[in-house]
């Protein structure tokens, strides 16, 4: 089952981000390999079972373990650096599209409640957050934010973009700015397009009451693919997590799967 939710391909690219092994203390039981913890938190996030239902049988010790390790690791940083060196991966074989980037939301029910969560608008007022994500013109994830579902859109637009790691390129330097950025009426407003226009990006944002957003629709259609592939994971479709660093750890992690596919994809 490890084999399977984390094949070799991807372990290799896994393992040398992780933390060293704390010291084992004497007595006690032997601790949990850092494969099988990944292959528990893999399954809990693709199919959105509860912590204390982890099966047994796979061999990935309690949930409870699993949980601590993915706490462990978003504290520090390894899924940040796996989707970076993913990333650079694709970057390195020209496989990132800068020409044009597109860039929306989507919000998502957080019954529990928690940090980062608000009244959602759209859902009654219900509490909820929101995914903000930025992708190439292939759909790769270039960064992802979470927020509060009342957050307005155009309010992270500069944080999001900014979001974009340095990514290495087949030759010259690293690049992080897309030529252009594809968006729908939520962020017509000045500040979005002079932050922009800053930052040497050229604004395709749909005007209101002027422009009807299909002509966006064959750049833009890709965001909305991936957060359809967001929505595939089980354990983003409502968010369970009262912690807001657990849920960010699941997207990013999320987000350096869906990377590692187009990667499996066109070169493995």
């Amino acid at each position: 089952m490890s084999r399977a939710l984390v094949p070799d391909a991807l372990w290799a690219v896994v393992e040398p981000l992780l933390p060293p092994e704390p010291p084992k203390p004497k007595g006690g039981r032997p601790r949990l390999p850092d494969r099988a913890a990944l292959t528990g938190i893999l399954f809990v996030l693709q199919s959105g079972i509860p912590w204390e239902m982890l099966p047994q049988e796979m061999g990935c010790g309690c949930g409870m373990t699993c949980w601590r390790r993915l706490r462990d690791w978003q504290e520090a940083g390894v899924w940040d650096r796996l989707q970076r060196a993913l990333l650079d991966r694709l970057g390195r074989r020209n496989a990132i599209d800068f020409q044009r980037a597109a860039l929306d939301s989507a919000s998502v029910a957080g019954k529990k409640g928690g940090a980062q969560t608000g009244p959602n608008p759209t859902d009654r007022g219900k509490p909820g957050s929101k995914r903000h994500i930025l992708t190439d013109a292939n759909g790769i994830p270039l960064a992802v934010r979470l927020t509060a579902a009342n957050v307005h859109d155009s309010r992270m637009l500069e944080e999001v973009v900014d979001a974009v790691p340095p990514i290495r390129q087949p030759w010259g330097r690293s690049r992080k700015r897309p030529g252009k950025l594809h968006a729908d009426k939520a962020y017509d407003h000045r500040r979005c397009r002079r932050a922009l226009t800053r930052r040497g990006i050229q604004p395709r944002i749909a005007r209101r009451g002027i422009e009807s957003t299909a002509g966006l629709g064959r750049h833009r259609w890709v965001v909305e693919r991936t957060l359809a592939w967001f929505g595939q994971f089980r354990r983003l479709a409502i968010r369970y997590e009262r912690r807001a660093d657990i849920h960010s750890a699941f997207l990013t992690l999320a987000s350096a799967i869906i990377a590692w596919r187009f990667v499996k994809r066109w070169f493995c």
